[in-house]
């Protein structure tokens, strides 16, 4: 059985989120620091690193960000939950302009009580 090195490079995902319903449904601004959730059947362990390409509505620029598996949810979840994982976002600057963007783009959504696919 091949195990895999410490050393192993983080994962590359890249997500699109066209819609600003889209965007909601995926933030967690339940994390200090901000997150997102992105749909996957790939198999992730809390703790891993993983390295997401976020595009967001009506802005051609890719956002790199490296972040950390804060949360799964696996196939077949109770509430019909879309499986997945919750990126929890470094504590940076450059995160940090991301997280203040997203939340503009979504303002007064942000206190809006439709459910989400995060907690």
């Amino acid at each position: 059985m091949a195990t895999t090195p410490s050393t192993a490079r983080p994962s590359v995902i890249q997500l699109s989120i066209k819609e600003k319903a889209a965007l909601y449904a995926a933030y967690i601004p339940a994390f200090t620091e901000g997150g997102v959730f992105i749909p996957t059947t790939r198999e992730y362990a809390l703790g891993d690193d993983v390295y997401v390409l976020l595009s967001l509505p009506d802005d051609m620029q890719r956002y790199p960000v490296g972040g950390k598996v804060a949360w799964v949810t696996p196939a077949r979840a109770a509430g019909g939950r879309t499986q997945g994982v919750g990126i929890l976002f470094p504590k940076d600057e450059k995160v940090r302009a991301l997280r203040l963007k997203i939340e503009e783009i979504l303002g007064a959504h942000m206190a809006s009580e439709r459910p989400t696919q995060t907690i």
